[in-house]
């Protein structure tokens, strides 16, 4: 009956698992709010602007380990790279999002990959991109990992033992993601290419920098400096920066909000692209 449903074009959402009013454990449980809602919204939005693209949303921060306790990582909460995805399905996208070190939840009728380090992440997304028409690099990946990660906890007394001895990390760059799409830029002709600038200063020149070296179509920079803006909030301001250099400042939005702009400004730039080809 299932079936002969989904032939007839009925959207199924499948009962969850859990204690059931029985008393018993398993699969039968109507689905959380959160579930309906998504799988409301995917279906609303299946033909939307963005119906049969393919896109592939990095998000989260990234964990760099130093022992099996510590690590060196980042404020990021994935929200923003979340929204993104969310917002893409619900414009008729197939979702793809590569996900740092987040405490969120998967959002209903995205796949999810999960990449907890920058290795991880850029091994991910290099396998994701050849089958993507558009890539939004919301992560915030460690620019430095540790050269070697000591096998046991590091303890205080070993470092430094009765004196003050400070312990002393050596660091190495991490593999640059998006400067490696850049590299190949001739195996992906066609892809979209979106990355973003957290900064603390010089926002916008940095930003416009970054869109030119690595050859982007658009950075979303923002201030994490603002406590109103980026790391761990629901609200967000950013500059959209071209590398021919225009600049579109947004004003403070939510994080949802400001996914709904980005996808607006990418449908543009692939409107664009399109028009300039040669008939």
């Amino acid at each position: 009956n299932l079936q002969l449903l989904r032939d007839r074009g009925a959207w199924i959402v499948a009962p969850e698992a859990g204690r059931l009013a029985s008393g018993e454990q398993g699969i039968g449980r109507l689905p959380e709010t959160a579930t309906l809602l998504g799988a409301a919204r995917q279906v609303l939005g299946k033909h939307g602007d963005l119906a049969g693209w393919r896109v592939v949303v990095s998000a989260g921060g990234t964990h760099e380990a130093l022992d099996p306790v510590r690590y060196i990582g980042n404020r990021s909460s994935g929200r923003q790279g979340f929204a993104l995805a969310e917002a893409a399905r619900d414009r008729g996208a197939q979702v793809h999002l590569i996900a740092g070190v987040t405490d969120l939840a998967t959002p209903y009728g995205i796949e999810r990959q999960n990449a907890p380090t920058a290795q991880a992440m850029h091994d991910a997304v290099l396998a994701a991109v050849p089958a993507a028409d558009v890539l939004v690099m919301s992560a915030a990946v460690a620019d430095f990992t540790p050269i070697a990660a000591a096998a046991q906890k590091i303890k205080k007394r070993e470092v430094a033992g009765d004196g003050a001895a400070d312990l002393i990390v050596e660091l190495r760059r991490t593999a640059d993601i998006l400067g490696a799409i850049a590299a190949r830029a001739a195996d992906f002709p066609d892809l979209i290419k979106v990355g973003f600038a957290a900064e603390t200063h010089d926002v916008v020149a940095y930003a416009l920098e970054k869109a030119r070296h690595k050859h982007l179509d658009l950075v979303v920079a923002n201030d994490v400096s603002d406590p109103q803006s980026g790391f761990q909030v629901a609200t967000n301001h950013v500059w959209f920066c071209f590398p021919d250099g225009r600049v579109l400042d947004h004003p403070l939005l939510l994080k949802e909000e400001v996914a709904e702009r980005i996808w607006d400004a990418v449908v543009e730039l692939r409107s664009s692209r399109h028009t300039e080809m040669p008939s």
